[in-house]
């Protein structure tokens, strides 16, 4: 069976792919604001207060995106991916649950891209991140009630 050839990784192709990234990060910014505030219940109140850690975190790693972006020459994305809601507090924590798995694999995928580039700080960056976003994965599948999911490897 043929293996697939690989397009190398070219720094604006990375530029790109962080950009990506960044707006991932902006919208789990402004989805963990509106889901610490709009969650009810005692079932909910300690996950609610966790988002709220959470979105400060992704604010961080969006900040740092950005800087990894302005360093290799681009302009930093502005707009965020866009974000579901719910009344439903179990849809909105399994909404950033998909997120959370999605950011995960997207940033394993990063690691890799930098590494290619030998943008090794990049990718050590990215790697604390990605201890982060684990963390998150795994506090909405517990207030789900479920065992963290694999976010899947790296292409």
């Amino acid at each position: 069976m043929p293996t697939a050839v690989e397009t190398p990784i070219t720094r604006e192709k990375f530029i790109d792919a962080l950009n990506e990234d960044l707006s991932r990060e902006y919208q789990a910014i402004i989805a963990y604001v509106n889901y610490s505030q709009v969650l009810k219940g005692a079932a909910y109140m300690n996950i609610a207060d966790e988002l709220a850690v959470h979105a400060t975190e992704e604010l961080s790693h969006a900040l740092q995106v950005a800087n990894h972006i302005d360093y290799l020459g681009g302009m930093p994305a502005v707009v965020p991916k866009p974000v579901k809601t719910s009344e439903k507090a179990e849809e909105m924590l399994q909404f950033d649950l998909e997120n959370e798995k999605e950011t995960i694999r997207e940033y394993r995928r990063r690691i890799r891209q930098a590494d290619d580039l030998n943008e090794f700080a990049i990718a050590e960056s990215l790697r604390n991140i990605i201890v982060q976003e684990q963390d998150h994965l795994i506090a909405l599948a517990t207030a789900l009630g479920i065992d963290p999911p694999n976010p899947g490897i790296a292409d």
